[in-house]
């Protein structure tokens, strides 16, 4: 069972950064891309950014390119995202998981909660 737990989310200013992390745990994460997701209140899951399974190519939608970077550690089951020049709308829950064909791989985690106010 795969496991995977989000964090280093809070409440920043605008303008401000955070860096999320999320853990894998139960599966073999090196053999997987992956990628962030957010949720607003009432809006669509989205996909924020996307990474390869070795970490050698990166993906990002155009309103967080030049501000969003993932990364990640394969010898630490865990996948990262520097979010940079943060904006009100960038308030969401983060979550990360494996991308497939039809969706994700695994269950949701919980989530981390980023809220951007000033």
């Amino acid at each position: 069972q795969v496991q995977l737990v989000e964090s280093g989310g809070g409440l920043v200013q605008p303008g401000g950064s955070l860096r999320l992390s999320c853990a894998v745990s139960g599966g073999t994460f090196s053999r997987y891309a992956m990628s962030w997701y957010r949720q607003a209140p009432g809006k669509e899951r989205e996909l924020v950014a996307a990474i390869t399974s070795a970490g050698g190519s990166t993906n990002y939608p155009n309103s967080m390119k030049g501000r969003f970077t993932i990364s990640r550690d394969n010898a630490k089951n865990t996948v990262y995202l520097q979010m940079n020049s943060l904006k009100p709308e960038d308030t969401a829950v983060y979550n990360c998981n494996a991308p497939t064909a039809g969706g994700v791989r695994w269950s949701w985690g919980q989530g981390t909660q980023v809220t951007v106010s000033s």
